[in-house]
């Protein structure tokens, strides 16, 4: 079964210094664009982090201090990113959790806005855990019968994801072979911002989903403990969690002053 395309969608992945989303970097960045009539674009990057790589890092994905030494950073890349991602949706492994929200912290720290909530975002380890309730490599063994060599490579996995896809829609008829449907499968949480700290409930109201005000809702939180929006805007908290929590506490305070 074909997936069907209304628009171009770019399969990416992320190796980087480490796991952490807020304060790690990108090393380097593979993009497969799948265009809607079936023809294929790619790019990988190497990226200059700007601080030292773990050597546990280097130990997986195999990028060293002097292989990047010479690389842009990534400020000096995004635009380019931004420019091959133009106009798609996106795609990856683990990406929901891991490389949209990593990936939109280096925008930020570029300067440049991008609302990845406003995106499809398909994730292909969500359906295979929903799917089959299990790495990439065993994902790529169990839908598509290949051994992945070079795992961690980044262009690697980025086309052993695309590869796991199209062997998901195959298999699975309640899927949906379009990317509206794949994505709504892929978030089926209900994060109003990347890292899940904050959440939807049923009437569109963004609550807390971590800390002593878990299940409350933002805006009233911020009315009675505004030290809590301060503590968070001092904190490790992800720019694009700050810039939402941002919105609420000024519309709350303006609400306010207007009773």
């Amino acid at each position: 079964m074909n997936l069907q395309l209304t628009k171009p969608i770019v399969f990416f992945d992320l190796e980087s210094t480490g796991l952490n989303t807020v304060t790690d970097r990108i090393i380097e960045i593979s993009m497969l664009k799948v265009l809607v009539d079936g023809k294929e674009e790619e790019m990988t990057l190497r990226v200059n982090p700007t601080v030292p790589i773990p050597e546990e890092s280097s130990n997986i994905h195999g990028i060293f201090d002097h292989d990047v030494a010479d690389k842009p950073t990534f400020k000096d890349i995004a635009r380019q990113v931004l420019a091959f991602m133009k106009g798609c949706d996106l795609g990856g492994y683990n990406s929901n959790r891991y490389d949209v929200p990593l990936l939109a912290e280096e925008f930020e720290r570029a300067g440049i806005e991008v609302d990845f909530k406003k995106l499809n975002l398909v994730d292909a380890q969500v359906i295979f855990f929903r799917q089959e309730p299990r790495t990439l490599a065993g994902a790529y063994k169990f839908y598509c019968q290949k051994e992945l060599l070079n795992a961690h490579s980044a262009q690697a996995d980025v086309r052993a994801t695309w590869e796991i896809l199209k062997a998901q829609i195959d298999r699975y008829d309640d899927l949906g072979n379009n990317i509206d449907a794949l994505a709504e499968f892929s978030n089926s949480n209900n994060f109003a911002d990347l890292a899940g700290r904050l959440v939807f409930d049923n009437d569109g109201r963004v609550l807390f989903n971590f800390g002593k005000h878990k299940g409350k809702r933002v805006d009233e939180v911020f009315l009675k403990e505004s030290s809590y929006y301060n503590w968070m805007m001092q904190g490790e908290f992800p720019a694009y969690t700050k810039k939402l929590i941002t919105r609420i506490y000024l519309t709350s305070a303006q609400n306010k002053n207007e009773r």
